[in-house]
């Protein structure tokens, strides 16, 4: 029998509350991704959409998490997130405004010498007020949506890799975010796994599609989840980003 699969949490309220933008969340402009490359990539992600960007290392794709949220600056172009070029903020500010970005890099990124739980909970108790109270609760309500509630005293070593990726998954979640950039999210899972995971990266659907915006890289994507996404993009070394059939 197939488990089912959890309810997308509801938008936290206080501290932990989003900031509202009403225009694409995530815009590149004529941005430079390798030496190699012919011409710029441009792409604009809608409010609500799953987008999807497929290539190799040395097409790009792996800097354009890192240059949506300035880990990296771009040869050349620029990249607009909820409104924002991140490069041109003071370093304080921009530390800050990440916080409104829900980021699950390649791999999984968790501390190994946290606990799962405490992985999950280390970004609202460094960028939020909340108390101790607040936050514990705020652990609990997204370990439960991960199914990570029996494990969570468990550190990342003694995790197998579905379950640290979902401990990765709530961490990025964990200020509900209206942008989740997910790189190679779902490398060594099962199709029913992955797709479990895109629907809590998804949060719901709304009318005018799902209530989160998520920006997905990597070099494949399980088949199960094409017709998932709003669009899925190949982008070539040559720098052509060709949309796929669905």
């Amino acid at each position: 029998m197939t488990a089912p699969v959890p309810r997308p949490t509801a938008a936290p309220a206080g501290p932990f509350r989003p900031s509202r933008y009403d225009g694409p969340p995530l815009v590149y402009e004529q941005v430079l991704l390798s030496p190699r490359a012919d011409q710029p990539f441009t792409l604009t992600v809608e409010a609500g959409q799953t987008v999807v960007v497929l290539g190799d290392e040395d097409a790009g794709v792996s800097s354009l998490g890192a240059f949506a949220l300035a880990l990296e600056t771009p040869r050349a172009g620029h990249v607009r997130v909820l409104g924002t070029d991140l490069t041109l903020l003071p370093e304080r500010e921009r530390l800050a405004f990440r916080r409104r970005v829900g980021y699950l890099p390649a791999g999984d990124g968790l501390m190994q010498n946290l606990s799962l739980r405490d992985n999950v909970a280390l970004p609202l108790r460094f960028g939020s007020t909340a108390g101790s109270r607040e936050i514990d609760g705020r652990v609990d309500v997204m370990l439960a949506a991960g199914r990570l509630t029996r494990i969570g005293g468990l550190r990342p070593a003694q995790a197998n890799e579905e379950e640290r990726r979902r401990t990765a998954l709530v961490r990025a979640l964990a200020f509900d975010p209206a942008l989740l950039i997910l790189e190679q999210p779902f490398d060594g899972l099962t199709s029913r796994v992955a797709g479990e995971l895109l629907t809590l990266a998804r949060g719901g659907e709304e009318e005018g599609g799902a209530r989160r915006t998520v920006f997905i890289t990597g070099q494949e994507l399980p088949p199960v989840l094409h017709r998932r996404a709003e669009r899925v993009y190949r982008l070539h070394r040559a720098g052509a980003l060709e949309l796929e059939p669905a």
